[in-house]
């Protein structure tokens, strides 16, 4: 009996000690990673009761805030103007998380020890938060939702020679008041709301959706020509309405049967689809696939906000066993695709003697006297062409706009670089007769020769518009505003 009574009493003591163990483990190795656990209800009301940092423009206007509230959280995310910068500024909502700015600066905003730069601030440390300055210039910003109006679309405003996003604006937007409410119905009634909109308001545009770029593309086409075969910026190819197709009876035509020809220059000023798919031949699948990688196609672009998609040019192999889809794709169509934020950048290469400097929308961040931090470091993200390439096609592209498809965008005493894009959804041989709407699409530069601003801009087919629009007549009228309200000009009518 006694036996097993010490059996029994060691077996206990056992079981107490791992107890205490656990407990341990708990208490001191586990307890940062409960704390911050994400079903941690204590966690959540300590993070919305405490103020996060201010966003805010370039130029000092508020992007978000936080303001007292009568609850338990005591504080409430305020965004002040709602949708104007919903796509950048993001969300910071108890129910969804968090989105753009909020969530990618935010160890800045929320939060936390502040930087020591004193013996007493390291002997007694202090908590509070950074505030967030953008790049973004509320003028700007502006000026895009206005020209935009009730049409579907994005644009993005770039600095070429930093990579600073001026302006970023998507069509329709969304409140990011409604996601930061603290009542969950409100949240939660709001998010199906955006969800079930099919013009999918909560979809940053500019850079998360990508679209076939048109004839936006043969700014690259025309890079690849001069980095590759420079004899074919010298030939003349015929004046014709269509092309057959190789290794096929099918043809490619012209948009609306125009009959255009010549060489590079006259080309890209009207934007001929037959003469840019026969250059797209003459180059062959590798020097444009090569060309169109140089200029960032299928790698994500490093902004610095989560979620940035990849643009898409097919590879060089795709096309040895379908030839006719490499003049399509000359032409920025058949499985082509970009987002506004790539044919932004894609500008700025030409207008940045071929360098794409990485974008962001970061300028610093601050302390809360407004002292600087730290700024956003510029640097190179890709070589995309040399100096004398880009030099050839921002004279071909000044063309576009003095005698050519843009001729809508010129501004009084202001030379511009641009070049139209007219993308026909499901466009091949086969549904040639029959594209089923069109993506319009504009990108720009200027002063041409001294470049602080490029624009791209995308209206998307859909309802209202006709199915023979064109990029000249919808993303036009939005490019010129923006470079109308950057340069400080009038738009001339």
């Amino acid at each position: 009996m006694g036996h097993r009574i010490r059996i029994l009493g060691l077996f206990l003591v056992a079981l107490f000690g791992l107890l205490f163990l656990q407990l341990n483990r708990i208490q001191v190795l586990d307890a940062n990673k409960l704390a911050n656990a994400p079903g941690n209800s204590r966690n959540l009301t300590n993070q919305f009761s405490s103020a996060r940092g201010a966003i805010l423009t370039s130029d000092g206007a508020v992007v978000a805030d936080s303001v007292p509230s009568n609850d338990i959280y005591h504080f409430q995310r305020n965004y002040p103007n709602g949708k104007l910068y919903a796509d950048v500024s993001g969300y910071d909502s108890i129910i969804y998380g968090l989105d753009g700015v909020e969530a990618y600066y935010n160890k800045y905003l929320q939060s936390h020890s502040l930087a020591t730069n004193s013996i007493s601030a390291l002997i007694n440390p202090k908590v509070g938060t950074d505030n967030v300055v953008l790049t973004i210039n509320s003028k700007l910003q502006q000026t895009a939702q206005t020209a935009f109006g009730s049409l579907r679309g994005a644009a993005v405003a770039i600095d070429p020679s930093t990579g600073a996003i001026l302006a970023m604006y998507s069509s329709p937007s969304y409140d990011p008041n409604l996601l930061a409410s603290h009542s969950g119905s409100v949240e939660i009634n709001a998010w199906k709301s955006y969800l079930a909109d099919p013009a999918q308001p909560l979809l940053a545009r500019p850079y998360r959706r990508s679209y076939p770029p048109g004839s936006t593309f043969k700014i690259v086409t025309s890079s690849a020509v001069y980095d590759h075969n420079p004899a074919l910026a010298v030939k003349s190819y015929p004046y014709v309405t269509q092309i057959p197709l190789p290794d096929t009876t099918n043809v490619l035509a012209n948009y609306a049967h125009e009959s255009c020809g010549g060489t590079i220059p006259t080309l890209l000023a009207v934007s001929c689809d037959t003469g840019f798919a026969s250059i797209g031949l003459d180059l062959g699948a590798a020097n444009l696939a090569a060309e169109a990688t140089a200029f960032g196609f299928g790698k994500v672009p490093p902004i610095d906000l989560f979620g940035a998609a990849a643009s898409q040019f097919p590879s060089a192999a795709s096309f040895a066993t379908r030839l006719p889809t490499l003049a399509y794709a000359s032409i920025g169509q058949y499985n082509v695709q970009a987002t506004p934020l790539e044919m932004a950048l894609a500008a700025a290469a030409i207008a940045n003697k071929g360098v794409i400097m990485a974008p962001h929308v970061m300028k610093e961040v601050t302390d809360s006297q407004a002292r600087v931090i730290f700024s956003y470091a510029n640097h190179t993200w890709l070589v995309a062409t040399s100096p004398s390439t880009a030099a050839s096609v921002t004279t071909l592209m000044e063309g576009v706009v003095t005698h050519g498809t843009a001729a809508g965008i010129a501004l009084p005493g202001i030379t511009i670089a641009a070049k139209t894009g007219t993308a026909q959804i499901n466009l091949s041989a086969a549904n040639q007769a029959s594209p089923i709407g069109n993506d319009n699409w504009m990108i720009a530069f200027a002063p041409a020769q001294n470049p602080t601003i490029a624009v791209a801009v995308v209206v998307p087919a859909q309802p209202g518009i006709t199915s023979n629009s064109t990029g000249a007549q919808y993303a036009g009228p939005i490019v010129k505003a923006i470079l109308s309200a950057a340069l400080g000009v009038g738009s001339g009518g």
